[in-house]
């Protein structure tokens, strides 16, 4: 508001320049080419002529519009249109003076004038009736006064409306925020439709929310997995170590490791992940992705031998992409031992590396059972399993590592149908 009417004061101050001020600058420039004459004709015909002029020039005047006035070195009328020296003309620098002057019955009219001294000794008053200039000027200020007092009251009015509007948006977004916090995380800010700024932080907003809701969702599930999947072994081992206790049993001592060693590997897995959710481990630099399938390649191959399977990489030469090779190593590793673990017997493995236009693609197909559409997200997530009895070695959190990775590097995962079995795609940028 006070910008805004500071911006309108010097906008009608420039207004009341550019009018009122015109018009005085247009009276000054008279009255001097009206001295400038007269001193031509001081310059010609001496005092004499001078005199002549100047009662020329009153004599012309209808109105006593313009004052003139020659005076002796005494201030002495000596010819013009009024009988006495004003005692607002007594000093002689050269500057402008104002007076008052009456012309009849009335109120005295304003006069601008200048004071000149021909040949150093007489004394010449050149004026003009300021009058309307001044009614002029003064109409001029009242209507800029209004204009301001009428720019204010719109710029308060804007400003408590604009300031209405505004905690109207922020309250609709802190109710959210308030249901929200009170647990009901299902809870969305509305948006106006307007597409303004406020329609882009709800809609922020909203993504955060969905994220949260997503993530809160995700810890539950986690929590109930975890419960699922841990009882059993965690079961097993108690018994196991009760059995220890009774009697020394070499292979009840190693089936208790083996029992903690898989319940090691699966937290080991839950903080592999949840460091590279957490973008902790960004040590990134460029790998080179055909020597990196190679290498699953070779470590893989007589595992999926050892099952009846054959495992093929099929790399272009040359594929790099900027990224993290130990947990890239990772990903591709977990969707090997997947693929080897759900593969049938003489079935076929296939490690493929490819690069398009900006991207780069990492394949692993297989020609095992698959996943069913509608589960494809879902084995994305921890601890999912397509096996509801959860009976077979495993905790669900392969495929999880592999979309954090690609979350890591900013890329996607895809699952399709490779006709038979599952096609995984990992789609990266190259930088």
């Amino acid at each position: 508001m006070v910008l805004f009417a500071g911006s309108m004061a010097l906008l009608l101050g420039f207004l009341h320049y550019a009018t009122a001020g015109y018009l005085q600058r247009q009276t000054d420039a008279e009255i001097s080419a009206e001295a400038a004459d007269l001193a031509n004709h001081y310059g010609q015909g001496g005092v004499a002529a001078l005199a002549r002029e100047v009662s020329n020039k009153a004599a012309a005047n209808v109105g006593r519009r313009s004052v003139y006035l020659l005076a002796d070195p005494e201030r002495m009328p000596m010819a013009g249109n009024i009988n006495r020296w004003p005692d607002e003309a007594e000093r002689d620098d050269g500057g402008w003076i104002e007076f008052s002057l009456s012309a009849g019955p009335g109120d005295p009219e304003p006069i601008r004038a200048r004071v000149y001294r021909p040949g150093g000794q007489l004394y010449l008053l050149i004026g003009r009736n300021v009058a309307d200039q001044r009614s002029f000027g003064q109409l001029i200020v009242t209507a800029l006064g209004w204009g301001l007092l009428l720019a204010a009251a719109l710029a308060v009015a804007g400003g408590v409306a604009t300031a209405r509007l505004i905690a109207y948006r922020l309250e609709r977004i802190n109710a959210t925020a308030r249901e929200v916090m009170a647990g009901d995380l299902r809870r969305r800010v509305p948006r106006r439709g307007a597409n303004d700024q406020f329609d882009h932080l709800a809609d922020n907003l909203n993504r955060m929310l969905d994220r949260i809701e997503n993530l809160m969702a995700g810890v539950r599930q986690v929590s109930d997995n975890i419960a699922h999947d841990l009882r059993t072994p965690l079961t097993r081992l108690r018994w196991r170590l009760e059995k220890l206790r009774e009697k020394e049993d070499p292979e009840l001592l190693d089936a208790a490791i083996q029992e903690a060693d898989g319940l090691l590997q699966t937290f080991h897995a839950l903080l592999r992940i949840a460091e590279v959710e957490s973008g902790s481990r960004r040590r990134f630099a460029t790998v080179d992705l055909t020597a990196l399938a190679h290498d699953v390649g070779d470590l893989y191959e007589p595992v999926a031998a050892e099952h009846e399977q054959t495992l093929t990489v099929n790399a272009q030469p040359g594929v790099e992409a900027l990224g993290d090779r130990d947990v890239l190593f990772q990903a591709l590793t977990n969707l090997a031992d997947n693929a080897v673990k759900y593969t049938p017997a003489g079935g076929q493995i296939t490690l493929c590396v490819a690069q398009h236009a900006g991207r780069v693609e990492l394949c692993m197909a297989d020609s095992g059972p698959g996943v069913p559409e509608d589960k494809r997200g879902a084995v994305l997530k921890r601890f999912y399993r397509l096996e509801e009895s959860r009976g077979s070695p495993g905790s669900g959190l392969g495929l999880s590592l592999v979309a954090a990775v690609a979350q890591l590097h900013d890329g996607e995962v895809i699952l399709e149908d490779n006709e038979p079995g599952l096609r995984v795609r990992l789609i990266l940028p190259r930088e």
